[in-house]
């Protein structure tokens, strides 16, 4: 069971990176990246809101929705479990961390209808029937997936505003070939687990 929990973080994080290799959650990911603080507060958002996702969405769809017959609502009742936690995160960054709370600035209400969070739900609640405890390690290995290529993609941002490139690659085109390398490189894991 633990070489199987291994696996399966290590392919959440690595081989099917939600990012660079599902392609979901590109907008904060392109969005915060431009400074390192930003990018590690939004992963580590991202991780929370994720994992405390995951303790309430498969209660929820494998006690209420399930034997109710009701489970074809589960996006609904995902969106509003997800919703929740934002609100929650919200106001204790407010409250603990003003100064990140404004670092991410739009990006943390948009955490609620990040597609990452609810596909991270939906894989492994819905398509995959992980029992409570595979779901609650893929759901937290995906968010240190997330804050992993946020944080690397960040790092790179930092290097290619003081390198000199062509001017028609600066800013944004830059970001999204560096982005794209990032992508090919996370490749060529996948396959090292089934």
């Amino acid at each position: 069971m633990t070489a199987s929990i291994i696996s399966v973080m290590f392919t959440a994080v690595i081989s099917q990176n939600i990012v660079l290799s599902q392609y979901q959650g590109i907008c904060p990911f392109l969005g915060v990246s431009k400074k390192m603080s930003s990018a590690a507060g939004m992963g580590f958002a991202v991780i929370f809101v994720m994992a405390i996702a995951s303790l309430f969405c498969w209660p929820i769809y494998n006690y209420i929705l399930l034997p109710l017959g009701i489970d074809y609502l589960y996006t609904m009742a995902f969106i509003l479990v997800i919703a929740s936690l934002v609100q929650l995160l919200e106001m204790i960054l407010k409250r603990f961390s003003p100064t990140l709370y404004s670092a991410l600035g739009v990006y943390l209400p948009l955490i609620t209808t990040n597609c990452a969070i609810l596909g991270t739900a939906n894989s492994a609640i819905v398509f995959n029937s992980y029992n409570f405890v595979y779901t609650f390690a893929a759901s937290v290995a995906t968010g240190v997936g997330f804050l992993l290529a946020i944080v690397l993609l960040a790092g790179v941002r930092l290097k290619t505003d003081k390198a000199d490139i062509p001017k028609c690659f600066k800013g944004f085109p830059i970001t999204l070939v560096a982005a794209a390398i990032m992508a090919m490189a996370f490749a060529g894991f996948s396959g090292i687990l089934a």
